[in-house]
């Protein structure tokens, strides 16, 4: 197990050195898996890991650094973009995983997952520093504490389902002795690329999130793309990855990890033989490029999006807590500077005084400080976004300004009422990242509903009801159940629970795909897997789980 410590960013310590602003970490040579003494220490910082190798990229001198978002100042060291060849020599080693006898065993496969999070566990005050200082997020209690605890609890749920071969795990294992026909659901034969987002470096990030663990147990090596917003965090969690699968006897290509690439070269990379699937997480921009690219070679790409996430305030509730409602939907807003995916971005109250609900969400928007976004760019698109829905004519009541030092920008709240919401609805419905709401007064349940049928696709609705609401909330949920993955009653979606029950999914543009969920295990596994059918194969040669 490795041991860490933080004196400050840039020091880490995980089974190799400590180097003031160098990470040093073990590097495993290609036959480690089998001769586990063979160990040599490299920096990672300004490599690649690939076969279970930090190695230097054949990209050339391109490279890119991280920024502090808190006062604008670059974070040393300078990190490698990788170039074709490398991206196409991970694919091929990716191949060799496929086919190791020992990534076929869902014990080996658990014991990596279960050993990934103790490492992580072990380096949890250097990673959670240093993704502090990359994405400005608050060290305490959102990266330390809540994001940690999620991302290693993910991975021990992973491990458990990897393991269960019950008839009510990812598998699905159906005996027909009738027929003597069997079927289940196995890996894909191929890596999966996992994408992960700016603004959960841990939880969701592309070598530790849930849809790494996701395709990991389902029996997928995988190739993980960094982000470029905060590269010495990824460079930290995949040290301890190679760590654990080292370990745990997996072949070294079950993982691997690259930081940033060119977006033509990262398209192709989907196209190659060796990839399987594509798991992301971002904005849409980027999702419909990979979904294109996935496509056009006939793979399948799980995808989160977009999403503004309404909030519905039903009559009674705008009677009954008009400035509780307001309240809680302000302190949902600026939640980690409202750049969370389930951020409720646009409320809208039905019929009445509404007046006291956008009151209380004024005062605590208008009260707090400015937040730290990720990037210089997502404050100039704030900004952006912001003037357009003025010019649509919305009001503003607070905020609606950047901010100094570094990349903050004020709480923003603005109103407009429902006809002209729907007058303009593209610009106005618009998804928004960063801490900034919308409050719409729809006049009448028929406004309501009417705004409710133009909506897209949504991870999250949520409605707040009161008394005499029975009739409204019939009438809306006929028209929004389909157009949200998870819908609420009374409460804000910001949180996502990591239950087997939840859903994190929608339909588009929230993902690619309506039909599966992000989180949420054993179920967010089988997107990383595919149905097979043993047709009269003797008992012998099929899976322990079929026999």
């Amino acid at each position: 197990m490795p041991s860490c410590s933080s004196g400050g960013i840039g020091f880490f310590w995980c089974g190799g050195g400590l180097v003031s602003g160098v990470v040093i970490a073990p590097c495993y040579g290609r036959n480690a898996w089998r001769r586990r003494g063979s160990i040599r220490y490299h920096s990672m910082m300004t490599t690649i890991l690939s076969e279970g190798v930090w190695t230097e990229v054949d990209g050339g001198n391109d490279t890119f650094q991280a920024i502090d978002p808190s006062t604008g100042e670059r974070i040393e060291p300078a990190y490698p973009v990788c170039s074709w060849s490398d991206l196409e020599r991970m694919a091929i080693a990716s191949a060799a995983a496929v086919r190791h006898p020992a990534n076929r065993e869902p014990e080996r496969i658990a014991r990596f997952l279960e050993g990934y999070a103790t490492r992580l566990d072990a380096c949890r005050e250097a990673i959670a520093t240093m993704a502090h200082r990359e994405t400005g997020l608050a060290l305490e209690p959102r990266l330390r504490v809540v994001e940690f605890d999620r991302m290693l609890g993910q991975l021990r749920q992973a491990a458990d389902a990897a393991r269960d071969v019950g008839p009510d795990s990812w598998r699905l294992p159906i005996i027909d002795e009738a027929t003597g026909i069997h079927s289940d659901r196995g890996p894909l034969g191929g890596a999966v690329l996992t994408i992960g987002p700016n603004n959960f470096p841990l939880a969701f990030h592309g070598v530790s999130g849930g849809d790494f663990a996701s395709a990991i147990a389902a029996g997928n090596p995988v190739i993980a793309k960094g982000h470029p917003l905060h590269p010495g965090t990824g460079a930290m969690l995949a040290a301890c990855a190679a760590e654990a699968v080292a370990d745990a006897g997996l072949h070294p290509a079950t993982v691997q990890f690259f930081h940033h690439c060119p977006p033509e070269d990262g398209l192709r990379l989907i196209g190659h033989p060796a990839i399987a699937a594509v798991g992301f997480t971002g904005s849409r921009a980027a999702g419909l490029a990979l979904k294109a690219a996935a496509d056009a070679a006939g793979k399948p790409s799980f995808l989160e999006m977009s999403s503004v996430n309404p909030v519905f305030a039903l009559p009674g509730a705008v009677v009954g807590d008009a400035a509780g409602i307001g309240e809680a939907w302000a302190g949902s807003i600026l939640m980690g500077a409202g750049q969370f995916c389930t951020k409720p971005g646009i409320l809208i109250a039905i019929g009445g005084d509404a007046k006291p609900l956008l009151d209380a969400a004024v005062s605590t928007c208008g009260s707090a400080a400015p937040g730290v976004l990720f990037s210089a760019e997502a404050s100039r698109a704030l900004e952006s976004g912001i003037t357009a829905m003025i010019e649509a004519g919305a009001d503003v009541h607070c905020g609606g300004n950047p901010a100094d030092p570094g990349n903050r920008f004020e709480p923003t709240l603005l109103s407009v009422d429902g006809h002209r919401f729907l007058e303009r609805f593209e610009v106005l419905s618009a998804e928004r990242f960063g801490p900034v709401g919308l409050f719409v007064s729809a006049s009448s349940i028929d406004e309501a509903i009417a705004i409710a049928e133009r909506l897209e696709g949504q991870l999250t609705i949520a409605m707040y009801t009161g008394d005499g609401d029975d009739e409204v909330w019939d009438r809306l949920a006929t028209v929004l159940r389909s157009r949200c993955g998870r819908l609420l009653e009374n409460k804000m979606p910001t949180g996502v629970a990591v239950v087997p029950s939840m859903v994190h999914g929608g339909p588009y543009p929230a993902t690619g795909h309506p039909g599966f969920t992000a989180v949420g295990m054993p179920t967010s596994i089988g997107r990383f897997s595919m149905a097979r059918c043993w047709d009269g194969v003797a008992a012998g040669r099929l899976p322990d789980w079929l026999r």
